[in-house]
C-alpha cells in the first residue's frame, strides 16, 4: 500500500445543495425544478446510477430529464466493474470544481447513504479492495458462521465490532480487509472523520413520507419496473456481460431477477422479494439519513407538489444562510 492510499479525503465544498431521501420519495422531479430555481448542475448521489444499461431498476433519470439539467456520474461504468466509495468522492471533488468555475451551483440528488456521509464528512481512502482476502472470508463465513466472523473483527478492531452489527457481513469484512493490509484499525484511521461535529450550516434537504404511504409507493415503482421491462433488462445484461460486477449486484432487484432468471423463483415470487428488499433498504436509509444533524427534513403527503417542494426547500435554504 502507497502513502497515497493513507491520505484523506476531505469533504466536499460547503456551498453544494444535497437533496436525499429514501427510495420512491420523488427525489428526482423536486431535483429537477430546483437546480433550474437555483441554476445548478445535477450530480447523482446514486450507486447504482453509474452503471451503463441499468436503466430501469434504478431509477434513473430519463434523456429527456437530463436534457433539462446537465447530470454528472451517470453512465460512467460498465456494470462489470468495481467502484468504492473513496473513488466516488474523489470524481466528484473533480466535477464540483468544474462546474462551480463554470459559476453554476451544484445539486447532489440520490439516496446512496454512504455517499452522502463521505461528501459532508470525507474519508480515509484506504487501500483497494483485495478480492483474494474477500473470497476467503466468504469462505469463512460459509463454515463458521457471521458470529465468527464478527469475533475475529473484536480481536482486532474492538471498536469497529462494537459499531458493526454481526449480520453486517459488508462492513465487517471491509474492516478486516484493512487491518489485514495495513496492519492498522481501520476505526482509528477513520476517527477524525467520524469524530467531527457539523455546524448545521449545510443546504442538505431531506423528503420524508409517512411509512404506509412509502411503502405504497415503493410496491407501485417495484411494478412499473417490471411492467417496464426490467427483467428483458436485466437479461440483455447477462448476455453482454455475462454477469454482473460486484458492486453492480448490490442493487435491490438486479440479484433477485437474476435468482429469477437462474430458476430460484417464479416471477410473482420475484416481485414480491424485490418490494420486500425495497423496503427494509428504505428503512435503512432512514436510520442513516437520522444520523445526519445537517438534514433539514421535507414532510411529504399527497398533496403537494414537485413544485411545493422546491419552494419549501428555497424558503429552508433561507436558514442555512
Amino acid at each position: 500500500m502507497t502513502e497515497k492510499d493513507r491520505e484523506p479525503i476531505p469533504a466536499i465544498d460547503d456551498n453544494c445543495w444535497f437533496l436525499t431521501g429514501p427510495t420512491a420519495s420523488g427525489k428526482t422531479s423536486a431535483a429537477l425544478l430546483l437546480a433550474e430555481r437555483i441554476d445548478a448542475e445535477i450530480i447523482s448521489l446514486d450507486s447504482m446510477a453509474i452503471y451503463r444499461g441499468m436503466n430501469i431498476g434504478t431509477a434513473k433519470p430519463t434523456l429527456p430529464e437530463r436534457s433539462r439539467v446537465v447530470h454528472h456520474m451517470i453512465d460512467i461504468l460498465e456494470p462489470d466493474e468495481p467502484f468504492s466509495v473513496a473513488e466516488y468522492l474523489t470524481r466528484a471533488h473533480r466535477i464540483v470544481d468544474e462546474i462551480m468555475q463554470r459559476g453554476k451551483k451544484v445539486l447532489f440528488v440520490g439516496g446512496t447513504p454512504m455517499y452522502l456521509k463521505v461528501l459532508l464528512r470525507g474519508i480515509f481512502g484506504g487501500p483497494p479492495a483485495d478480492w483474494e482476502f474477500r473470497k476467503q472470508v466468504e469462505e469463512q463465513v460459509e463454515l463458521h458462521g457471521k458470529e465468527a466472523l464478527h469475533r475475529q473483527l473484536a480481536m482486532v478492531d474492538p471498536i469497529s465490532a462494537h459499531k458493526f452489527h454481526p449480520n453486517d457481513i459488508r462492513r465487517v469484512t471491509r474492516a478486516l480487509e484493512v487491518y489485514h493490509l495495513t496492519g492498522q484499525p481501520i476505526s482509528h484511521q477513520q476517527q477524525e472523520f467520524e469524530s467531527q461535529n457539523s455546524s448545521g450550516k449545510r443546504f442538505v434537504f431531506q423528503l420524508s413520507w409517512p411509512r404506509e404511504i412509502l411503502h405504497q409507493r415503493i410496491a407501485d415503482r417495484v411494478e412499473a419496473m417490471f411492467q417496464g421491462g426490467l427483467v428483458g433488462e436485466v437479461e440483455s445484461l447477462l448476455e453482454s456481460y455475462r454477469e454482473l460486477g460486484r458492486t453492480a449486484l448490490q442493487a435491490v432487484g438486479y440479484r433477485e431477477v437474476v435468482e429469477h432468471l437462474q430458476g430460484e423463483r417464479g416471477l410473482d415470487e420475484t416481485i414480491q422479494q424485490v418490494v420486500f428488499h425495497t423496503r427494509r433498504f428504505a428503512r435503512r436509509q432512514e436510520t442513516w439519513f437520522r444520523g445526519f444533524p445537517e438534514c433539514r427534513q421535507i414532510m411529504m403527503n399527497k398533496d403537494l407538489s414537485s413544485d411545493d417542494v422546491a419552494e419549501q426547500i428555497l424558503r429552508l435554504a433561507e436558514q442555512v444562510k
